[in-house]
This record gives C-alpha cells, sequence and structure tokens, in this order.
C-alpha cells in the first residue's frame, strides 16, 4: 500500500553520529503522532520528508517522488520546525506574506491567504508587531501560520505546541485534526504522550533513530502499560503500605526508600495499586505520592531490552 510519504530503509547520519537508522514507513491521509524522547531521531525524519536532508542511505518520497532534490513537490509540503530562525526585526505579516511570494502568488493571493492564515492561528491583532517581541507561543503560531498559508497537502510539524498557552494550544489542535479530516496528510512530532493522543490515535514509536512500534494509540498505550510502573509513596507508616500491596498479583517489587520513610512500589497494573492504595491512605498516613517513571526515556530503554531479549 502506498502512501504520501513513504520511507524505505532509509538512514541519516551527521558524521559519526547516526540520527536515523533502517527506517520503514507509509503515512497516508490524516493525522499521524511521531512520539519520542529528545534526541530520538523525530526531527531527522521530518527533515528528511521535507526535503531539508537527504538520506545517507534508502529512499524518502514525498507525493510520488523523491523528497530530495524535487523542487516541484515543495509546494504541496509545509514545515513547522521546532527551530526558530527569524529575521526578528520583521513582523508576523511580513514573514508570512514574504514567503508566500516566494511560493510565486501574487500580491492578491498573498494578502488573501496570509490574513486567513494568521487568523487561524489567532495572531492578526498581533500581525504589525515585530517578531523578536513575540512570547514563545506566539512565535510558534506564526511558524504555523507560514507552514499551512500556502494550503499544503503534506504537513510536517516539530513540536508544534511548545510554549503555547491552553487557549491557543487547544485552538491548534482543533485546527490540526480539522486539517486531517480535509485529506491532508499530517506528521506531528511530540515527546508528550497525551498532546498526541489529543491529535490522533495513529502512532509510530521513534526511539535512538528507530521505529520501535507503529498502530493505534491504544495499542501503544498497551506496549507502554507492560512497562512496570514505579511509584514513590511518602507515608507517616510505610510499613503499613507495604504490607498493604505486597501480595497484590500486579506488585512485582515493594523496596523502602532512603532513611525508611517512603516505599517505591513498581506495578504491572498501576491503577489496581492506585486503587488498593486509597484504602490505606488514611491510617498510613499517606502524605505524598509520585512516579519517577514519568520520563518517556525510561520507557523506551525498557521496551528496547525487553525487544533485545526476545530475540
Amino acid at each position: 500500500m502506498s502512501g504520501a510519504i513513504e520511507f524505505a530503509r532509509a538512514s541519516c547520519w551527521y558524521g559519526p553520529v547516526i540520527a536515523l537508522n533502517d527506517v520503514s514507513a507509509t503515512i497516508g491521509p490524516g493525522v499521524t503522532g511521531l512520539l519520542g524522547p529528545n534526541g530520538a531521531g523525530k526531527s531527522t525524519f521530518l527533515k528528511l520528508a521535507a526535503g531539508q536532508l537527504k538520506p545517507s542511505q534508502g529512499e524518502v518520497t514525498v507525493l510520488g517522488a523523491p523528497a530530495w532534490g524535487a523542487p516541484e513537490v515543495f509546494h504541496r509540503v509545509g514545515l513547522c520546525p521546532e527551530p526558530d530562525a527569524f529575521w526578528d526585526g520583521l513582523s508576523g505579516w511580513q514573514f508570512v506574506t514574504f514567503l508566500l511570494r516566494l511560493s510565486g502568488f501574487d500580491d492578491a493571493e498573498v494578502k488573501r491567504r496570509a490574513e486567513a492564515a494568521l487568523a487561524e492561528v489567532d495572531l492578526l491583532a498581533a500581525k504589525d508587531r515585530r517578531i523578536g517581541g513575540y512570547s514563545k507561543g506566539m512565535r510558534q503560531r506564526v511558524k504555523l501560520a507560514q507552514a499551512i498559508a500556502h494550503d499544503p497537502q503534506v504537513l510536517l510539524l516539530d513540536e508544534p505546541l511548545t510554549g503555547m498557552d491552553p487557549v491557543n494550544r487547544h485552538r491548534v489542535v482543533e485546527l490540526v485534526k480539522r486539517l486531517g479530516r480535509e485529506g491532508r496528510t499530517i506528521v506531528m512530532s511530540s515527546h508528550v504522550l497525551y498532546e498526541v493522543e489529543a491529535m490522533t490515535r495513529n502512532v509510530l514509536l521513534v526511539h535512538q533513530g528507530r521505529i520501535l512500534a507503529e498502530g493505534d494509540v491504544r495499542e501503544i498505550r498497551d506496549l507502554l502499560d507492560e512497562h512496570p510502573h514505579a511509584a514513590s509513596v511518602r507515608a507517616r507508616d510505610p510499613r503499613r503500605v507495604a504490607r498493604a500491596v505486597l501480595d497484590l498479583p500486579e506488585v512485582v517489587s515493594v523496596e523502602f526508600g532512603e532513611g525508611g520513610e517512603s516505599v517505591v512500589v513498581r506495578t504491572t497494573r498501576p491503577d489496581a495499586f492506585y486503587t488498593a492504595l486509597t484504602e490505606v491512605a488514611e491510617e498510613a498516613g499517606v502524605h505524598e505520592v509520585f512516579s519517577p517513571d514519568e520520563d518517556l526515556e525510561s520507557v523506551f530503554k525498557y521496551l528496547l531490552a525487553r525487544r533485545g531479549g526476545a530475540r
């Protein structure tokens, strides 16, 4: 089955550093989430799809043409990069209209498209302000405006929600979902699972330059849930906590933290564990619970070790 974006055993390296390693993937219309910790290779994946990088080996095609060296498809692709690369002296309006003129639109069409794109990201009121005075969230939004202004068929978004306030975060999420429903092919990268879940169920898990898993986000969640979840519980009576959860079938291990004032519990079913903890929380004087496993990096390391052991 062919898709709008296809990676065929594609690799990319910078000197001795392998950024993407033997990746094969087919991405069709709709929104696809590219999920992985920082440094996983997500930005390199998007730059290859945008034609900004040439594969060191393998092939990357977009809309049936090579992504690298095919100018005829560039105007059909929009890229919202993670790093800022602005002329800070330009206003948001000048920035978007300049790039639209480079795409070959006449003055009337440039004006119409710039107004529409800036309105989509709620920046019309600030269009004449210098980008150098924009907040982080506004800079993210003006990058998104230029990415959608020429109505691309393929949209590549690298950590697009970084720095946005809740209102504009919701606005962008709804915009991306609508563009996906309209039939565009959208790839959105993030290192935050709930950001991806807010936009799509279709996910590629990327780690250390490889695709570790792909599919429905619920399947990915099931895969991540196999990772023993660690919870650190601070309580007046940590031994009572330990006794209450020790015999639960979903608890893998229980150990006391430094100083004996806390209990670290590893469990394969966090929901069941937290239910049991609630039942003894008041008697044991539980006053703090946190998970040191919230970082995706620990989960991905576990999955890599698990996959390696299965070979």
